[in-house]
């Protein structure tokens, strides 16, 4: 038996896919900080989903073939099923890409599920990880988040060093 690629895992829908992580690491994370420390729980559990998410980057760059600022723009689509998000984009450019997300249903999931203080960890802090892993020429900037209290979250891709266009995607 081969095991499903992240691709094929995504086929679900993110939204669907971290639904069922929730369900399962909220409380094996609660059982292992009750016996060694929640905080630290949580550290480690934010440092191995940090790297996971920079690995992936690297996997969704050579996935869409590219790693420009128009090939992550073009992965949006994954983020957004279920209706998953409400995007408004800002600015598109070959070196800067932003946008804001009005509406979050990641965020109002973790909330139903009584685990508001996890969205962050496993959610939130995936986004700045992927992009090192997609493009680590890319600098990422949010100053806010939905899933922090605040009303749309605003994200800032810029390109810090051209990437030559010809270029298809750096190997690992």
């Amino acid at each position: 038996m081969s095991l499903p690629t992240n691709a094929e895992l995504n086929a679900i829908g993110v939204l669907r896919r971290r639904l069922i992580e929730a369900r399962v690491l909220a409380p094996v994370l609660d059982a292992l900080g009750t016996r060694f420390g929640r905080d630290e729980v949580l550290a480690v559990a934010r440092d191995v989903i940090v790297a996971l998410a920079h690995e992936q980057g690297e996997e969704l760059a050579q996935a869409v073939g590219g790693c420009s600022l128009r090939h992550f723009e073009g992965t949006l689509d994954r983020w957004q099923a279920d209706d998953a998000l409400h995007i408004t984009v800002r600015e598109s450019a070959p070196e800067r890409f932003a946008f804001d997300v009005t509406r979050c249903r990641y965020a109002e999931m973790y909330r139903e599920l009584g685990i508001p203080e996890l969205g962050a960890i496993l959610s939130c802090n995936r986004d700045a990880a992927l992009i090192g892993g997609f493009n680590p020429d890319v600098s990422f900037t949010r100053t806010q988040t939905i899933m922090g209290g605040a009303s749309h979250c605003d994200f800032v891709y810029t390109l810090t060093r051209a990437t030559p266009p010809t270029s298809s995607i750096r190997t690992v």
